[in-house]
Protein backbone atom coordinates (compact mmCIF):
# COMPACT_ATOMS: atom_id res chain seq x y z
CA UNK A 1 0.00 0.00 0.00
CA UNK A 2 1.33 3.51 -0.77
CA UNK A 3 1.80 5.80 2.21
CA UNK A 4 -1.28 7.95 2.84
CA UNK A 5 -1.07 11.61 1.92
CA UNK A 6 -2.80 14.28 4.02
CA UNK A 7 -6.44 14.44 2.94
CA UNK A 8 -6.28 18.12 2.05
CA UNK A 9 -3.14 17.69 -0.06
CA UNK A 10 -3.62 14.40 -1.91
CA UNK A 11 -6.26 15.67 -4.38
CA UNK A 12 -4.17 18.72 -5.20
CA UNK A 13 -1.04 16.67 -5.76
CA UNK A 14 -2.74 14.28 -8.15
CA UNK A 15 -4.49 17.03 -10.10
CA UNK A 16 -1.65 19.42 -10.70
CA UNK A 17 1.15 19.22 -13.18
CA UNK A 18 4.51 18.80 -11.50
CA UNK A 19 5.85 21.53 -13.74
CA UNK A 20 3.27 23.93 -12.32
CA UNK A 21 4.29 22.86 -8.82
CA UNK A 22 7.94 23.46 -9.62
CA UNK A 23 7.14 26.86 -11.06
CA UNK A 24 5.11 27.76 -8.00
CA UNK A 25 8.12 26.94 -5.87
CA UNK A 26 10.57 28.82 -8.07
CA UNK A 27 8.24 31.80 -8.43
CA UNK A 28 7.09 31.88 -4.80
CA UNK A 29 8.57 35.31 -4.24
CA UNK A 30 7.26 36.61 -7.56
CA UNK A 31 3.66 35.78 -6.74
CA UNK A 32 3.82 37.26 -3.27
CA UNK A 33 4.55 40.77 -4.47
CA UNK A 34 2.71 41.26 -7.73
CA UNK A 35 1.49 44.61 -6.48
CA UNK A 36 4.92 45.72 -5.33
CA UNK A 37 6.77 48.88 -6.29
CA UNK A 38 7.66 49.63 -9.87
CA UNK A 39 11.01 48.69 -11.27
CA UNK A 40 12.68 51.64 -12.89
CA UNK A 41 14.11 49.53 -15.71
CA UNK A 42 10.89 48.32 -17.29
CA UNK A 43 7.89 49.20 -15.16
CA UNK A 44 7.32 45.65 -13.90
CA UNK A 45 6.69 45.01 -10.21
CA UNK A 46 9.62 43.81 -8.12
CA UNK A 47 9.72 40.02 -8.16
CA UNK A 48 10.74 39.32 -4.60
CA UNK A 49 8.87 40.28 -1.45
CA UNK A 50 11.02 42.43 0.77
CA UNK A 51 13.97 42.50 -1.62
CA UNK A 52 15.91 45.63 -2.36
CA UNK A 53 16.62 46.65 -5.92
CA UNK A 54 20.28 46.62 -6.82
CA UNK A 55 21.95 50.03 -6.57
CA UNK A 56 22.63 51.77 -9.83
CA UNK A 57 25.99 50.69 -11.23
CA UNK A 58 28.38 53.09 -12.85
CA UNK A 59 28.82 51.36 -16.19
CA UNK A 60 28.90 48.17 -18.26
CA UNK A 61 30.10 44.88 -16.77
CA UNK A 62 31.86 41.83 -18.17
CA UNK A 63 30.09 38.48 -17.73
CA UNK A 64 31.72 35.10 -18.38
CA UNK A 65 29.44 32.48 -19.94
CA UNK A 66 29.44 29.35 -22.13
CA UNK A 67 30.78 31.19 -25.18
CA UNK A 68 33.35 33.39 -23.47
CA UNK A 69 32.79 36.91 -22.20
CA UNK A 70 30.22 39.59 -22.98
CA UNK A 71 30.06 43.22 -21.92
CA UNK A 72 26.55 43.84 -20.63
CA UNK A 73 24.70 46.90 -19.28
CA UNK A 74 24.83 47.61 -15.58
CA UNK A 75 21.16 46.65 -15.32
CA UNK A 76 19.60 45.51 -18.58
CA UNK A 77 16.19 46.91 -19.46
CA UNK A 78 15.37 45.69 -22.98
CA UNK A 79 15.97 41.95 -22.87
CA UNK A 80 15.12 39.29 -25.46
CA UNK A 81 14.94 35.68 -24.23
CA UNK A 82 15.19 32.78 -26.67
CA UNK A 83 14.19 29.83 -24.48
CA UNK A 84 11.70 29.15 -21.72
CA UNK A 85 14.31 28.89 -18.96
CA UNK A 86 15.57 32.41 -19.71
CA UNK A 87 11.97 33.65 -19.70
CA UNK A 88 11.44 31.96 -16.33
CA UNK A 89 14.55 33.64 -14.93
CA UNK A 90 13.68 37.11 -16.19
CA UNK A 91 10.13 36.98 -14.83
CA UNK A 92 11.26 35.50 -11.51
CA UNK A 93 13.79 38.30 -11.15
CA UNK A 94 11.20 41.00 -11.80
CA UNK A 95 11.84 41.83 -15.45
CA UNK A 96 9.37 41.56 -18.32
CA UNK A 97 11.38 40.89 -21.50
CA UNK A 98 10.62 42.90 -24.62
CA UNK A 99 10.78 39.76 -26.75
CA UNK A 100 10.64 35.99 -26.42
CA UNK A 101 10.41 32.84 -28.52
CA UNK A 102 7.41 30.51 -28.28
CA UNK A 103 7.52 26.71 -28.21
CA UNK A 104 5.63 26.57 -31.53
CA UNK A 105 4.22 28.96 -34.10
CA UNK A 106 1.15 30.67 -32.63
CA UNK A 107 1.61 29.06 -29.21
CA UNK A 108 1.17 31.18 -26.08
CA UNK A 109 4.04 31.87 -23.72
CA UNK A 110 4.42 29.70 -20.64
CA UNK A 111 0.99 29.46 -18.99
CA UNK A 112 2.43 28.74 -15.53
CA UNK A 113 3.91 32.26 -15.34
CA UNK A 114 1.81 35.18 -14.04
CA UNK A 115 -0.09 36.57 -17.03
CA UNK A 116 0.52 40.16 -15.95
CA UNK A 117 4.27 39.58 -16.20
CA UNK A 118 3.96 38.45 -19.81
CA UNK A 119 1.89 41.36 -21.06
CA UNK A 120 3.43 43.19 -23.99
CA UNK A 121 6.14 40.64 -24.81
CA UNK A 122 6.67 40.44 -28.57
CA UNK A 123 7.12 37.03 -30.21
CA UNK A 124 10.41 36.70 -32.09
CA UNK A 125 9.92 33.26 -33.62
CA UNK A 126 10.06 29.80 -32.10
CA UNK A 127 12.59 28.15 -29.81
CA UNK A 128 15.60 27.11 -31.86
CA UNK A 129 14.40 29.19 -34.82
CA UNK A 130 14.32 32.83 -33.72
CA UNK A 131 13.87 35.56 -36.31
CA UNK A 132 17.02 37.65 -36.17
CA UNK A 133 15.15 40.50 -37.87
CA UNK A 134 12.43 40.45 -35.22
CA UNK A 135 15.05 40.38 -32.46
CA UNK A 136 16.96 43.30 -33.95
CA UNK A 137 13.76 45.32 -34.43
CA UNK A 138 13.25 45.34 -30.66
CA UNK A 139 16.65 46.99 -30.12
CA UNK A 140 17.56 44.83 -27.10
CA UNK A 141 20.39 45.66 -24.75
CA UNK A 142 20.81 41.97 -23.80
CA UNK A 143 19.94 38.58 -25.30
CA UNK A 144 19.71 35.40 -23.18
CA UNK A 145 19.76 31.85 -24.52
CA UNK A 146 21.79 28.62 -24.36
CA UNK A 147 24.15 26.61 -26.52
CA UNK A 148 21.62 23.84 -27.12
CA UNK A 149 19.29 26.25 -28.94
CA UNK A 150 21.41 29.05 -30.33
CA UNK A 151 25.12 28.24 -30.28
CA UNK A 152 25.32 28.37 -34.11
CA UNK A 153 23.66 31.80 -34.09
CA UNK A 154 25.83 33.28 -31.36
CA UNK A 155 27.94 35.49 -33.62
CA UNK A 156 24.89 36.89 -35.40
CA UNK A 157 23.04 37.50 -32.15
CA UNK A 158 26.08 39.19 -30.63
CA UNK A 159 26.07 41.70 -33.48
CA UNK A 160 22.55 42.71 -32.40
CA UNK A 161 23.21 42.96 -28.66
CA UNK A 162 25.42 41.44 -25.94
CA UNK A 163 24.46 37.76 -25.83
CA UNK A 164 24.90 35.48 -22.83
CA UNK A 165 24.55 31.71 -23.28
CA UNK A 166 24.31 28.98 -20.69
CA UNK A 167 25.61 25.54 -21.65
CA UNK A 168 22.29 23.72 -21.39
CA UNK A 169 18.95 23.67 -19.56
CA UNK A 170 17.20 21.11 -17.35
CA UNK A 171 18.91 20.16 -14.07
CA UNK A 172 21.41 23.03 -14.44
CA UNK A 173 18.60 25.52 -13.78
CA UNK A 174 20.07 26.79 -10.49
CA UNK A 175 23.38 27.71 -12.11
CA UNK A 176 21.53 29.16 -15.07
CA UNK A 177 19.39 31.41 -12.89
CA UNK A 178 22.52 32.72 -11.21
CA UNK A 179 24.17 33.43 -14.56
CA UNK A 180 21.01 35.11 -15.87
CA UNK A 181 20.88 37.20 -12.70
CA UNK A 182 24.50 38.25 -13.15
CA UNK A 183 23.86 39.22 -16.77
CA UNK A 184 20.73 41.15 -15.77
CA UNK A 185 22.38 42.87 -12.80
CA UNK A 186 19.82 41.29 -10.46
CA UNK A 187 21.88 39.12 -8.11
CA UNK A 188 20.07 40.30 -4.98
CA UNK A 189 16.72 39.33 -6.50
CA UNK A 190 18.11 35.89 -7.35
CA UNK A 191 19.31 35.37 -3.77
CA UNK A 192 15.86 36.28 -2.43
CA UNK A 193 14.07 34.07 -4.95
CA UNK A 194 16.27 31.08 -4.11
CA UNK A 195 15.58 31.55 -0.39
CA UNK A 196 11.83 31.72 -1.13
CA UNK A 197 12.07 28.53 -3.18
CA UNK A 198 13.79 26.68 -0.34
CA UNK A 199 11.21 27.93 2.16
CA UNK A 200 8.31 26.87 -0.07
CA UNK A 201 9.84 23.44 -0.55
CA UNK A 202 10.15 23.05 3.23
CA UNK A 203 6.48 24.02 3.61
CA UNK A 204 5.43 21.29 1.20
CA UNK A 205 7.53 18.65 2.95
CA UNK A 206 5.87 19.63 6.23
CA UNK A 207 2.42 19.36 4.60
CA UNK A 208 3.33 15.85 3.43
CA UNK A 209 3.98 14.83 7.02
CA UNK A 210 7.69 15.49 7.30
CA UNK A 211 10.88 14.25 5.61
CA UNK A 212 10.35 10.56 6.42
CA UNK A 213 6.86 10.42 4.95
CA UNK A 214 7.98 12.46 1.93
CA UNK A 215 10.86 10.05 1.31
CA UNK A 216 8.49 7.07 1.61
CA UNK A 217 6.22 8.48 -1.12
CA UNK A 218 7.45 7.28 -4.52
CA UNK A 219 6.81 9.96 -7.15
CA UNK A 220 7.39 9.91 -10.90
CA UNK A 221 6.89 12.11 -13.94
CA UNK A 222 5.65 10.45 -17.12
CA UNK A 223 5.24 11.93 -20.58
CA UNK A 224 2.92 10.37 -23.13
CA UNK A 225 4.00 10.91 -26.75
CA UNK A 226 1.78 10.16 -29.74
CA UNK A 227 3.21 7.31 -31.77
CA UNK A 228 6.25 6.92 -29.51
CA UNK A 229 7.17 5.15 -26.26
CA UNK A 230 6.17 6.72 -22.93
CA UNK A 231 8.97 8.55 -21.17
CA UNK A 232 9.64 8.19 -17.45
CA UNK A 233 11.93 11.02 -16.35
CA UNK A 234 15.09 10.21 -14.40
CA UNK A 235 17.20 12.33 -12.05
CA UNK A 236 19.18 14.40 -14.57
CA UNK A 237 16.18 16.51 -15.53
CA UNK A 238 14.52 19.67 -14.27
CA UNK A 239 11.68 17.58 -12.83
CA UNK A 240 14.10 15.14 -11.24
CA UNK A 241 15.97 17.96 -9.52
CA UNK A 242 12.73 19.31 -8.04
CA UNK A 243 11.79 15.90 -6.65
CA UNK A 244 15.23 15.59 -5.08
CA UNK A 245 14.99 19.05 -3.53
CA UNK A 246 11.71 18.01 -1.93
CA UNK A 247 13.25 14.78 -0.64
CA UNK A 248 10.49 12.75 -2.27
CA UNK A 249 10.96 9.06 -2.88
CA UNK A 250 11.51 7.71 -6.40
CA UNK A 251 10.69 4.33 -7.95
CA UNK A 252 13.92 2.30 -7.94
CA UNK A 253 14.02 1.99 -11.73
CA UNK A 254 13.90 5.79 -12.09
CA UNK A 255 16.13 6.83 -9.20
CA UNK A 256 19.29 6.98 -11.28
CA UNK A 257 21.31 9.33 -13.52
CA UNK A 258 20.09 10.06 -17.00
CA UNK A 259 17.34 11.90 -18.83
CA UNK A 260 14.58 9.33 -19.23
CA UNK A 261 13.70 5.69 -19.72
CA UNK A 262 11.21 4.69 -22.41
CA UNK A 263 8.53 2.05 -21.98
CA UNK A 264 6.08 0.44 -24.39
CA UNK A 265 2.39 -0.14 -23.56
CA UNK A 266 3.32 -3.73 -22.65
CA UNK A 267 5.79 -2.39 -20.04
CA UNK A 268 3.32 -0.17 -18.22
CA UNK A 269 4.04 -2.00 -14.95
CA UNK A 270 7.43 -0.24 -14.96
CA UNK A 271 5.58 3.03 -14.36
CA UNK A 272 4.41 1.97 -10.91
CA UNK A 273 4.58 4.72 -8.28
CA UNK A 274 2.53 6.13 -5.40
CA UNK A 275 1.99 9.46 -7.15
CA UNK A 276 2.22 9.86 -10.91
CA UNK A 277 2.41 13.25 -12.59
CA UNK A 278 2.07 13.20 -16.36
CA UNK A 279 2.06 15.41 -19.40
CA UNK A 280 0.72 14.85 -22.91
Amino acid sequence: MPPALPADLAPALTRRSLLALASALALAACGSSSSGGADSSNGAGDATAGSTSAPAATGPRTVRHARGESTVPARAARVVVLDTDALDSAVTLGLTPVGATAVAEGAPLSGYLPAARLAGIKRVGTIGQPSLEAVAALKPDLILSNQVRDDKRYDELSKIAPTVLTKTTGPAWRENVRLHAEALGRQSEATAAEAAYRAKAAELVTALGGPEKAAATRVEMARFLAGAPTRLYLNDTFVGSILKDLGLGRPANQDKPGFSMEISPEQVDQAAADVIFYSV
